[in-house]
């Protein structure tokens, strides 16, 4: 059966869609690339912005941006704001509770005890150390700590 002999008006009939439909052509707009390049700059400076932030940031740069769209190109881009989420400091099921061997220790001389702290860069993020390079940096401190340190 050649289709050219049912009319599209049967054809949208008989297959239950709207004629509009058939005949929409959606409209591609060229600024979305654009602008997902600007929410992407912002967000490499501040990850913890959600698309509220970043709307205020981009039209304070002179970007007539809606909200909306920013929700909507960092919903394609996968990004979200960095941010502490609820129960974080809730321990995990089955998780080991170690002592604190410190308690009643009297701490007299130096060198009697140590306390070490990695702190982990972000790429692309400037952090107190000042790395803003593109590859990720664990930095590991040691801290001698001596009588009279005590800052509690």
């Amino acid at each position: 059966m050649d289709f050219k002999e049912i009319s599209v008006r049967r054809q949208c009939e008989l297959l239950g869609v709207t004629r509009s439909s058939v005949y929409y052509k959606p409209v591609e707009d060229d600024k979305d690339e654009y602008y997902k390049l600007l929410i992407f700059e912002e967000y490499k400076q501040c990850p913890f912005y959600g698309y509220r932030k970043i709307t205020v940031a981009l039209r304070r740069k002179g970007h007539r941006i809606n909200r909306k769209r920013v929700y909507r190109l960092m919903r394609e881009m996968g990004l979200k704001a960095i941010y502490p989420k609820p129960n974080l400091s809730r321990p995990a099921p089955g998780h080991e509770i170690y002592p604190y061997l410190l308690r009643g220790l009297e701490i007299d001389h130096a060198n009697q005890v140590w306390a070490t702290d990695i702190t982990y860069s972000v790429p692309g993020v400037q952090v107190e150390h000042g790395s803003s390079k593109q590859e990720p940096r664990a930095y590991l401190e040691y801290i001698n700590i001596t009588k009279g340190d005590d800052k509690s």
